[in-house]
């Protein structure tokens, strides 16, 4: 990899070797917990539905917001400690918590204050294990396999968000809460017993013990903000994050709301747009990404704006859920190269922090964008909504070329 901070290369290109074993049996783990998680987060969300609306937006608060607040806290104490020892802590606390989930659910039923305490305890372990879990294909791959790593990781991601809520579902209906909470357990007993056995071939030298993790925030804040390709590609995310995320989960429903299309089409319409993720990841993975990285997620933002207008602007559900599979497929495109960009493009000794200012940015956006596009949704109509979304999209992706740090940015010849 090149030194930090050039712009002509920061990913090697791909290499066609296997990818080693040990990365494979950690996806594997990791998405079989994924999907065990998706079922859960389901179930928990229909038994906080019993309570009442207000309640159940309590619930998926009590997720998002020690997530998101104690995220960069997460970033550091993975850098400090290590990843993989974080990791397999964080999947010891799940482990336990599922399970007294279960016992509680026997005993107690359902309380609110129940599922918001144990949504209290999801969140905070994911505010540190997502940046940990996030380091990890640097830490298992060479850089020259690191895009089809994490193309597959993609791919794998997504396969496991389409089975989670309708095994979600299945469970509930068969075991209720208690029995979608044991097979989560099973999940996270098979990812921690791959975590015992997965070693990282080289650890990242911790920074120094005498600095505090608030000074290693900063420090890690600092590395993003001054460095030409890391600064511009988290900015993308961020504006990537505000018009992809909201457009298919908050305006897909508002969409077929509004012009009486039923359940059943919006439901068609999430799908499309996740066979289209999948279809450009699995892609990806094979054939590997385009060699200007920067520009291929650019052009990845272009194929989702126009995805964008044409659900806009569809006459019938069978075109909302075309131009949803562009959408998808833009998404995933843009995500399979701005992955690799800002993982390899991180210094060693910050994976972690740089990871977590990853996904704070998500985050952040995205609360913004559901709050902004939700008013424009009611105050007009979803198709105004979903066409700001095309044009922010566009603006982002021309934006992103127009940055020469990120449109010379390619992949370092063989």
């Amino acid at each position: 990899m090149a030194s930090l901070g050039t712009t002509d290369s920061v990913v090697s290109s791909p290499s066609r070797s296997a990818l080693p074993r040990s990365y494979l049996l950690w996806l594997a783990g990791t998405r079989a917990s994924l999907t065990g998680d998706a079922a859960l987060y389901f179930a928990l969300s229909w038994a906080a539905s019993a309570h009442g609306g207000q309640m159940a937006a309590f619930v998926l608060t009590a997720i998002t917001l020690p997530r998101t607040v104690l995220l960069l806290l997460g970033g550091a104490v993975g850098d400090r400690f290590g990843a993989r020892r974080v990791m397999i802590t964080g999947d010891v606390v799940m482990l336990a918590a599922v399970l007294a989930l279960a016992v509680a659910r026997r005993v107690w039923g359902t309380p609110p204050w129940m599922l918001i305490g144990f949504a209290a305890v999801v969140g905070t372990v994911d505010a540190f294990y997502l940046p940990a879990t996030g380091s990890m294909p640097r830490r298992l791959v060479s850089k020259e396999q690191l895009p089809r790593a994490m193309a597959l990781r993609q791919a794998g991601g997504q396969v496991s968000s389409l089975l989670g809520a309708p095994l979600g579902a299945v469970l509930v209906a068969v075991a209720g809460l208690s029995g979608t909470a044991l097979v989560d357990a099973g999940t996270f007993a098979a990812v921690l017993a791959v975590m015992v056995w997965v070693r990282p071939a080289t650890e990242a030298q911790p920074f120094p013990r005498a600095q505090s993790l608030l000074a290693g925030i900063a420090d890690g804040v600092k590395v993003v903000a001054r460095d030409p390709v890391l600064r511009p590609a988290l900015l993308l995310t961020a504006a990537a994050a505000a018009g992809l995320l909201p457009v298919v989960a908050l305006l897909g429903p508002l969409l077929a709301r509004s012009n009486g299309w039923g359940p059943g089409s919006a439901g068609l319409v999430a799908a499309g747009q996740g066979a289209g993720i999948l279809l450009a990841a699995l892609l990806t993975a094979r054939r590997g990404p385009i060699r200007r990285i920067g520009v291929g997620a650019c052009l990845g933002l272009g194929l989702a704006a126009l995805g964008f207008a044409a659900l806009a602007a569809a006459p019938a559900p069978a075109w909302a859920v075309v131009a949803a599979v562009a959408v998808g497929a833009g998404s995933g495109m843009f995500a399979c190269h701005l992955g690799p960009l800002v993982l390899a493009g991180a210094p060693d000794t910050h994976l972690s922090r740089v990871q977590s200012l990853l996904s704070l940015v998500q985050s952040s956006a995205l609360v913004v964008a559901n709050n902004v596009l939700g008013w424009l949704a009611s105050a007009a109509d979803a198709r105004s909504a979903i066409a700001l979304c095309s044009v922010l999209g566009c603006v982002a992706g021309v934006a992103g070329l127009a940055t020469p740090s990120l449109r010379d940015l390619r992949q370092a010849a063989s």
